[in-house]
């Protein structure tokens, strides 16, 4: 009989853990494992990408009517004669206005988004709510389970969370997972209580199909101008990826007359904050929004350099698959940098103020022997990290 698994995540947009959860989801062995996904919206570029042997579940009626604008939403309640969960659409619209889109705002909220949910119908041998909060919320209130897991993609210190909230949830998770040792380390020290059910699985990445879809695309697709250097960084549009502060960083290159164009490949509810501050710092031809992109790799593969000027991460996917594809890399200073870059071994870790980072490009830029080295070394480190679906196993007990 196939083991059971329930995997939950509000969705499949850009991002970091929604690409894990997808090449977790490709890597599983469905001659072992039933697996259904649960998420809260039904849209995002990664929903092309799910393995055919995945369920995905519908959701219920009442959720559909929830999650409505707010006015169409009390609409449909009112006509159901709904009014206990109308009242709750507009608690929910309520709080959401205090400190809104913060992940504390998140947790307060879930309590009126819970009631417009069911308790799932089917029982699982795992349950595994794929990310901090709601996915996590989600699996401990609506599921049934022998076994219920978390997990955590960020350093949790740096995702201004209600702890003594979360610690309710912990209490009745079996695991928690999260992707870095790092992180391992922060929540250990934020919850010794449970210290001895986190452990950590890296965020699968594979070198063969990340190199093949590096070659998926014929010329330059930058349009690269004479002696033009093009960097690269991707990310959800997000005050956690430090996009403002590459802005500032690309004006300072562009006054010093290094001649880039920097692209980013992402969106977000900062583009229009983005957008402003890009005619702020009058670099309208030189720092590029490019917006979503099924397929990014053959922008990596293009570029000069790869840099990330992230606030804080989990463990980056998108530095590991930098470096897989052999890029020189600049990264700011967050806490779990040294997960992934040896500063001036495989890439450069530059303080994370605009002058640091300008200067940790430039210094790839000018001395190109430096920059060649780092991609030798990138190409004979073990990068690929498959095998953490072994762990994944152990942990649901399939």
């Amino acid at each position: 009989m196939k083991t059971k698994l329930l995997f939950i995540m509000p969705g499949l947009g850009a991002g970091g853990g929604e690409k894990s959860l997808v090449t977790m989801l490709s890597q599983i062995d469905y001659t072992k494992f039933e697996v259904d996904l649960f998420l809260f919206n039904h849209e995002g570029i990664f929903m092309n990408a799910l393995p055919n042997e995945v369920n995905v579940i519908k959701h219920q009626e009442n959720y559909s009517a929830f999650t409505q604008p707010l006015l169409l939403s009390l609409k449909v309640l009112f006509a159901a004669s709904n009014y206990r969960l109308l009242l709750n659409r507009i608690l929910f619209s309520l709080r959401n206005q205090y400190r809104k889109g913060s992940s504390t705002t998140e947790q307060y909220t879930w309590r009126f988004v819970s009631k417009s949910m069911e308790r799932l119908q089917s029982r699982y041998d795992a349950a595994i709510g794929f990310l901090e909060k709601s996915s996590i919320y989600c699996c401990v209130d609506k599921v049934d389970a022998a076994k219920k897991i978390g997990w955590i993609h960020n350093d949790y210190d740096k995702l201004d969370m209600d702890a003594a909230f979360d610690e309710k949830y912990f209490n009745q998770l079996d695991q928690i997972v999260t992707v870095s040792e790092e992180c391992e380390q922060v929540l250990k020290k934020r919850f010794p209580r449970h210290a001895g059910k986190i452990s950590t699985i890296y965020n699968i990445v594979s070198p063969r199909l990340i190199k093949k879809m590096g070659q998926m695309t014929d010329g330059d697709i930058f349009a690269r101008k004479e002696d033009e250097i093009i960097l690269l960084s991707i990310g959800r549009l997000h005050s956690q990826k430090g996009f403002d502060l590459a802005i500032e960083t690309c004006a300072r290159l562009i006054e010093d007359g290094i001649n880039v164009r920097w692209f980013i490949i992402g969106e977000g509810e900062e583009r229009d904050s983005l957008a402003k501050a890009i005619r702020k710092h009058k670099v309208e031809q030189h720092f590029i929004l490019l917006g979503l992109k099924e397929n990014p790799y053959p922008y990596i593969e293009q570029c000069d350099i790869y840099v990330q000027p992230s606030r804080y991460e989990g463990k980056s996917i998108a530095v590991d698959e930098a470096k897989i594809l052999g890029k020189p890399i600049v990264v700011t200073d967050f806490s779990t940098v040294k997960d992934q870059i040896q500063h001036g071994l495989n890439g450069v870790i530059a303080p994370m103020n605009a002058f640091e980072l300008a200067s940790g490009i430039k210094e790839l830029i000018v001395n190109r022997d430096k920059s060649n080295e780092m991609s030798i070394r990138l190409s004979n480190e073990k990068l690929g990290t498959e095998e953490e679906i072994y762990k994944l196993y152990k942990l649901v007990g399939g």
